[in-house]
């Protein structure tokens, strides 16, 4: 189907008979619900049936006893203008990741642009113009939070307060540019903050020329906001630094698709052990060598669900509501007043698992039947993910009055 433009709106949505609903808050969550009612994009109403006004609802979703959570947040891609990426030379990569349930993207810096500039006029101008560029286009209805400035020498207070007022809220990776010691990243990293700039530290071995290792001194000393991709983009620091990283540091550790698979499981455990599930958020750090992932998210929840034997639903929580509490977003919960980004899924066609949390213990990803993104239906049964067991029905007009 072809997605509506951003700027509509979506009127009053009611999703009914949902089996499972996924709330992406640590602190519940799974939700005693089994309906969603929606006006113009926002949440404003989750309970029983019976308790919700569905009356007079311009799109009706019976989603068939099927699972209903928040779309996935992506925390760590490097998008350029367009959904393009030149480091594969691959067109619609962003559409294909909402067909993997992503609904909301980070960028972490729009480093694989082809004469990426590296001045201080040019940089600006590049971030002010990405942060534009995905702000009126969504591919596949997707938000793209882009924008991501990555930090040279020269830089001065005045230039982050001119980002800032220009609407720029995030720093890329602070190590891919000419900015690696950790002194002189803390002084800027700090300048971000004062202006309401979030910042993320590339964490690990080089990925791209320019780039280089950042270790745990480092990493602790810049105190940047998220420590980007924890388990390595590719290259992971040693265990026993990763380790420290989570126990000295009170910033978000980020687990992305494209690193240290190992490193991503101890990661996880760690954050357990150290009862700070809450500082756990997921990317997929594509598109990078290793190609673009549309279903990074799902492998990445499914891959720590089975191997750092983590229940399914909080997992799910590290890639929606922890995301958006740390970025500051408004959507990944399901509750009142958020942004209507869903994702509806349940068990792949004969998955050993015999419901879709148990599958994705297995370690096997779920099939996806829907995605809405503010109060939209922009897909039914992905293209991307093995056919759901069951997916979710979009009712016509008639039906609606019953």
């Amino acid at each position: 189907m072809t997605p509506a433009s951003a700027s509509d709106k979506s009127g009053k949505v009611v999703i009914r008979n949902i089996g499972l609903m996924l709330s992406g808050d640590l602190n519940r969550p799974i939700l005693d619900a089994d309906t969603i009612v929606v006006h113009d994009g926002l949440i404003s109403a989750v309970g029983r049936a019976k308790d919700c006004d569905t009356g007079q609802a311009r799109t009706l979703i019976d989603a068939c006893q099927t699972c209903v959570a928040p779309g996935l947040i992506d925390s760590h891609v490097h998008p350029v203008p367009g959904d393009w990426t030149p480091r594969q030379n691959q067109l619609g990569w962003i559409d294909s990741s909402m067909h993997g349930g992503v609904t909301t993207m980070v960028s972490a810096g729009e480093v694989h642009l082809p004469g990426r500039p590296r001045d201080i006029v040019g940089l600006k101008a590049l971030a002010i113009t990405a942060q534009r560029a995905f702000d009126n286009f969504r591919p596949g209805g997707v938000k793209v939070l882009a924008g991501a400035p990555v930090i040279e020498k020269g830089l001065t207070e005045q230039d982050f307060k001119d980002l800032a007022q220009a609407g720029v809220r995030l720093l890329g990776e602070v190590g891919l540019g000419s900015v690696k010691a950790g002194g002189e990243a803390r002084q800027m990293v700090a300048w971000a903050r004062q202006h309401g700039i979030q910042s993320t530290i590339h964490t690990g071995g080089p990925s791209i020329p320019g780039s280089g290792l950042i270790d745990k001194d480092v990493v602790l000393e810049a105190d940047a906001d998220v420590i980007g991709h924890i388990n390595g983009g590719h290259t992971a620091l040693p265990w026993r630094q990763v380790c420290e990283l989570c126990e000295k540091s009170a910033r978000a550790i980020e687990l992305v698709h494209n690193g240290n698979e190992k490193i991503a499981i101890e990661a996880a455990r760690a954050a357990i052990a150290l009862r700070c599930p809450h500082r756990v958020i997921l990317g997929t750090d594509g598109p990078a060598g290793s190609g673009a992932q549309p279903l990074g998210m799902l492998r990445m929840i499914a891959l720590i669900a089975s191997f750092a034997e983590i229940p399914a639903e909080l997992v799910f929580c590290f890639a929606t509501g922890n995301t958006a509490r740390i970025r500051r977003l408004d959507c990944g919960l399901i509750e009142v007043g958020r942004a209507a980004d869903f994702v509806f899924m349940d068990r792949a066609q004969h998955s050993a698992g015999s419901t879709l949390l148990q599958s994705l213990q297995l370690g096997d990803i779920p099939g996806i039947g829907m995605v809405m993104i503010d109060g939209l239906v922009r897909c039914g049964r992905s293209r991307n993910t093995p056919p759901a067991t069951t997916i979710p029905q979009l009712l016509p007009q008639r039906q609606q009055r019953h």
